[in-house]
Protein backbone atom coordinates (compact mmCIF):
# COMPACT_ATOMS: atom_id res chain seq x y z
CA UNK A 1 0.00 0.00 0.00
CA UNK A 2 1.38 3.65 -0.85
CA UNK A 3 1.71 5.65 2.14
CA UNK A 4 0.35 8.89 0.64
CA UNK A 5 0.57 10.96 3.57
CA UNK A 6 2.99 14.45 3.04
CA UNK A 7 5.74 15.11 4.28
CA UNK A 8 6.04 18.63 5.88
CA UNK A 9 8.25 20.76 3.58
CA UNK A 10 12.17 21.48 4.45
CA UNK A 11 12.26 24.28 6.75
CA UNK A 12 13.28 27.16 5.45
CA UNK A 13 16.18 27.98 7.22
CA UNK A 14 17.64 24.49 5.45
CA UNK A 15 16.79 25.32 2.03
CA UNK A 16 18.67 28.45 2.47
CA UNK A 17 21.88 26.56 4.20
CA UNK A 18 22.10 23.93 1.53
CA UNK A 19 21.73 27.11 -1.15
CA UNK A 20 24.53 29.06 0.54
CA UNK A 21 26.66 25.94 0.63
CA UNK A 22 26.10 25.43 -3.29
CA UNK A 23 27.39 28.72 -3.60
CA UNK A 24 30.70 28.37 -1.90
CA UNK A 25 31.07 25.07 -3.40
CA UNK A 26 30.55 26.61 -6.93
CA UNK A 27 32.87 29.81 -6.10
CA UNK A 28 35.86 27.19 -4.43
CA UNK A 29 35.40 25.27 -7.68
CA UNK A 30 35.75 28.21 -9.28
CA UNK A 31 38.85 30.16 -7.53
CA UNK A 32 40.27 26.93 -7.28
CA UNK A 33 41.23 27.28 -11.32
CA UNK A 34 42.14 30.67 -10.64
CA UNK A 35 38.61 32.28 -11.62
CA UNK A 36 38.64 34.25 -8.04
CA UNK A 37 37.98 38.31 -7.62
CA UNK A 38 40.87 39.82 -9.63
CA UNK A 39 40.57 37.12 -12.45
CA UNK A 40 37.22 38.63 -13.12
CA UNK A 41 38.21 42.27 -12.40
CA UNK A 42 41.05 41.83 -14.84
CA UNK A 43 38.95 39.79 -17.58
CA UNK A 44 36.25 42.73 -17.41
CA UNK A 45 38.74 45.33 -17.85
CA UNK A 46 40.62 43.91 -20.38
CA UNK A 47 38.02 43.04 -22.08
CA UNK A 48 36.09 46.08 -22.23
CA UNK A 49 39.37 48.24 -23.70
CA UNK A 50 39.47 45.54 -26.45
CA UNK A 51 35.84 46.29 -26.95
CA UNK A 52 36.52 50.17 -27.02
CA UNK A 53 39.01 49.82 -29.19
CA UNK A 54 37.17 46.82 -31.77
CA UNK A 55 35.77 48.74 -35.34
CA UNK A 56 32.45 46.79 -35.38
CA UNK A 57 31.65 46.88 -31.65
CA UNK A 58 32.78 49.89 -30.13
CA UNK A 59 29.77 51.95 -31.32
CA UNK A 60 27.34 50.43 -29.96
CA UNK A 61 29.08 50.26 -26.66
CA UNK A 62 29.51 54.04 -27.10
CA UNK A 63 26.23 55.17 -28.04
CA UNK A 64 24.64 53.18 -24.99
CA UNK A 65 27.35 53.23 -22.11
CA UNK A 66 27.85 56.60 -21.17
CA UNK A 67 29.66 55.97 -17.51
CA UNK A 68 32.80 53.79 -18.24
CA UNK A 69 33.23 52.79 -14.28
CA UNK A 70 30.15 52.19 -12.97
CA UNK A 71 29.39 49.73 -16.22
CA UNK A 72 32.83 48.09 -15.53
CA UNK A 73 31.28 47.57 -11.72
CA UNK A 74 28.14 46.55 -12.95
CA UNK A 75 30.05 43.73 -15.32
CA UNK A 76 31.94 42.46 -12.50
CA UNK A 77 29.39 42.13 -10.45
CA UNK A 78 27.38 40.12 -13.58
CA UNK A 79 30.45 37.72 -14.41
CA UNK A 80 30.97 37.07 -10.21
CA UNK A 81 27.18 36.42 -10.26
CA UNK A 82 27.82 33.92 -13.04
CA UNK A 83 31.04 32.36 -12.35
CA UNK A 84 30.54 32.52 -8.51
CA UNK A 85 27.26 32.57 -8.27
CA UNK A 86 27.23 35.19 -6.05
CA UNK A 87 23.40 36.66 -6.78
CA UNK A 88 25.18 39.98 -6.65
CA UNK A 89 23.56 41.26 -9.63
CA UNK A 90 20.14 42.48 -10.78
CA UNK A 91 19.03 43.19 -13.95
CA UNK A 92 17.75 42.13 -17.23
CA UNK A 93 20.72 41.62 -19.85
CA UNK A 94 17.76 39.91 -22.22
CA UNK A 95 15.81 43.00 -22.22
CA UNK A 96 19.04 45.44 -22.89
CA UNK A 97 20.40 43.27 -26.13
CA UNK A 98 16.56 42.94 -27.34
CA UNK A 99 16.84 46.95 -27.67
CA UNK A 100 19.62 47.11 -29.58
CA UNK A 101 18.65 47.33 -33.70
CA UNK A 102 20.48 45.93 -36.12
CA UNK A 103 22.56 43.02 -33.99
CA UNK A 104 23.71 40.29 -36.05
CA UNK A 105 25.48 37.29 -36.10
CA UNK A 106 28.42 39.10 -36.54
CA UNK A 107 28.37 40.82 -33.33
CA UNK A 108 28.32 38.48 -31.12
CA UNK A 109 31.03 36.33 -33.23
CA UNK A 110 33.25 39.74 -32.32
CA UNK A 111 32.44 39.72 -29.08
CA UNK A 112 33.04 36.28 -28.69
CA UNK A 113 36.59 36.65 -30.64
CA UNK A 114 37.25 39.10 -28.20
CA UNK A 115 36.29 37.06 -24.96
CA UNK A 116 38.38 34.51 -26.30
CA UNK A 117 41.72 36.34 -26.77
CA UNK A 118 40.83 38.31 -23.36
CA UNK A 119 40.88 34.99 -21.84
CA UNK A 120 43.75 33.20 -23.49
CA UNK A 121 45.98 36.57 -22.50
CA UNK A 122 44.65 36.33 -19.14
CA UNK A 123 44.42 32.28 -18.45
CA UNK A 124 45.54 31.37 -14.74
CA UNK A 125 44.47 27.45 -15.94
CA UNK A 126 43.09 26.23 -19.04
CA UNK A 127 40.16 24.40 -17.14
CA UNK A 128 39.55 28.38 -16.27
CA UNK A 129 39.47 29.11 -19.65
CA UNK A 130 37.12 26.63 -20.25
CA UNK A 131 34.96 27.51 -17.62
CA UNK A 132 34.52 30.95 -18.86
CA UNK A 133 34.34 30.59 -21.93
CA UNK A 134 31.89 28.14 -22.05
CA UNK A 135 29.84 30.33 -20.04
CA UNK A 136 30.70 33.15 -22.62
CA UNK A 137 29.47 31.58 -25.60
CA UNK A 138 26.08 30.41 -23.83
CA UNK A 139 24.98 33.94 -22.72
CA UNK A 140 25.81 34.87 -26.84
CA UNK A 141 23.70 32.17 -27.93
CA UNK A 142 20.77 32.75 -25.49
CA UNK A 143 21.36 36.69 -26.39
CA UNK A 144 21.53 36.35 -30.22
CA UNK A 145 18.32 33.41 -30.36
CA UNK A 146 16.10 35.51 -28.45
CA UNK A 147 16.78 38.49 -31.27
CA UNK A 148 16.56 35.88 -34.41
CA UNK A 149 13.09 34.22 -32.22
CA UNK A 150 12.12 37.86 -31.88
CA UNK A 151 12.42 38.67 -35.22
CA UNK A 152 11.47 35.31 -36.84
CA UNK A 153 9.60 33.59 -34.40
CA UNK A 154 10.44 30.00 -33.82
CA UNK A 155 12.69 29.91 -36.86
CA UNK A 156 14.70 31.52 -35.01
CA UNK A 157 15.68 28.90 -32.46
CA UNK A 158 18.50 27.87 -33.00
CA UNK A 159 20.35 31.01 -34.10
CA UNK A 160 23.53 30.70 -31.99
CA UNK A 161 24.32 27.65 -33.65
CA UNK A 162 26.97 29.21 -35.67
CA UNK A 163 28.45 31.43 -33.07
CA UNK A 164 32.01 30.00 -32.46
CA UNK A 165 33.94 28.24 -29.44
CA UNK A 166 36.79 28.89 -27.80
Amino acid sequence: MLNTASTPAQPQSDVRDFALQKRAEKRAAAEAIGVDADFIDAMVETFYAAIRADDLLAEIFASRVHDWPAHLTRMKAFWRSVLHNSGEFSGNPMLKHLAIPGLELGHFVRWLDLFYATLRQLEPHPEATGLVAGRARMIADSLFTAIEMRRSGLAGGRAGRELPHA
